[in-house]
């Protein structure tokens, strides 16, 4: 398993995804909030169950990466984009937003726990297969942070994407 996060862009090795979501949220507590609940239904919906261990975890994943945009990465009147894709083996997650001198930085050793910023990366560290960040690809300010984390091996991972 790979934490530390990787600072240079690098495209996902994870292939065509079978499903995807994709939208803009408000740079607000309300919108990552929503990004939280729509992404749980979204896993639901595909195969990913309600009170699994995969379902929560990839719930608090979006849930720290979406309240680390609104929070850190916020320019008044400018929202954050949230995508989700489920592959066969993995889920990527990635949160854009429109601040780029605010860049994601775990806080770290034992004053990492009585920091006041930076709890939330150590949790993505500690959950996430691979996490990082990258510039913005679009051409506009800001930046893109990224978390994927590996299915569990269940033989039922192809069922979970029939229409």
């Amino acid at each position: 398993m790979t934490n530390n996060p990787t600072m240079e862009y690098r495209p996902s090795q994870l292939g065509h995804p079978e499903a995807q979501f994709e939208m803009r949220f408000t740079s607000t507590p309300r919108g990552a909030r929503l990004a939280r609940r729509l992404c749980g239904e979204r896993l639901n919906a595909w195969g990913i169950p309600y009170g699994t261990d995969e379902h929560d975890t990839l719930t608090l994943l979006v849930a720290e990466l979406a309240a680390n945009a609104a929070l850190h990465g916020r320019v008044p009147g400018r929202d954050f984009r949230l995508r989700l894709a489920a592959h066969a083996n993995a889920v990527r997650i990635e949160v854009t937003d429109t601040r780029g001198d605010q860049l994601p930085e775990p806080a770290s050793g034992a004053t990492g726990l009585l920091a006041t910023r930076g709890r939330g990366l150590l949790l993505v560290a500690a959950l996430a297969t691979r996490w990082g960040w990258h510039p913005r690809t679009c051409g506009g300010p800001g930046k893109t942070v990224w978390a994927e984390y590996d299915r569990p091996r269940t033989g039922t991972v192809e069922a979970a994407f029939q229409p």
